[in-house]
């Protein structure tokens, strides 16, 4: 099995994006949805990418946004990436792809259905699995997602509820292409801790050796 890739999202700060650089994530998240605690405005999320380091992937997390604003955001901030965290129906995501993070709410009745819808889509990258509709951390029994997430070609994202002490028995059940950290890393709501985004990467790494 290939290594886990890690998203530290709801960076707001240089100080929080370069620990996760420095930590070893493959990319960082900023949010772009005005009610999110976690919420950064475009210009200041630009001046924390300008200076990143290279290969550090970046993701804007926006949620049914109309098409003129997102295209507006994206001359403001150009990411690597667009994660789609709301109500958006299929034709709205391919004008907003390509390299489009589709971000789903888990529910084991409808998981496996949902998955193959954005499968089918090929604007769509990756698809970001989470545990609430809001993204405010809560997990869900992995083990379900399983053998849904086996019949699709998309890379799977683990969100919801992910920290340093249960991210080791996710990866083990789900064995995702990447996990997705937010509120796990935090000291207070919105606000990141150092040491703890250090030891989120040093503890995927032991699950991906185990």
């Amino acid at each position: 099995m290939g290594r886990t890739r890690i998203k530290v999202c709801g960076i707001r700060t240089h100080d929080a994006a370069s620990a996760a650089a420095d930590a070893g994530a493959d990319a960082i998240g900023f949010i772009f949805v005005r009610s999110s605690p976690r919420y950064i405005d475009p210009e200041s999320a630009f001046e924390i990418l300008s200076v990143l380091p290279p290969m550090i992937s970046t993701v804007g997390v926006v949620m049914n946004m109309s098409i003129d604003a997102f295209s507006d955001l994206e001359e403001t901030c150009p990411t690597t990436y667009s994660q789609l965290h709301g109500s958006e129906d299929e034709a709205l995501t391919r004008q907003c792809g390509p390299g489009v993070i589709r971000a789903i709410r888990f529910d084991a009745d409808t998981i496996a259905a949902e998955l193959q819808r954005w499968d089918a889509i090929e604007e769509v990258d990756a698809i970001l699995v989470d545990g609430s509709a809001g993204g405010e951390g809560q997990a869900f029994e992995w083990a379900k997602l399983t053998d849904a997430a086996a019949e699709i070609s998309k890379p799977i994202f683990l969100a919801g509820g992910l920290t340093v002490e249960n991210v080791g028995d996710a990866i083990r059940a789900v064995r995702p292409y990447g996990v997705d950290v937010s509120s796990g890393v935090e000291k207070e709501r919105g606000v990141k801790d150092l040491d703890l985004i250090a030891e989120f990467c040093e503890a995927v790494r032991r699950a991906d050796g185990s």
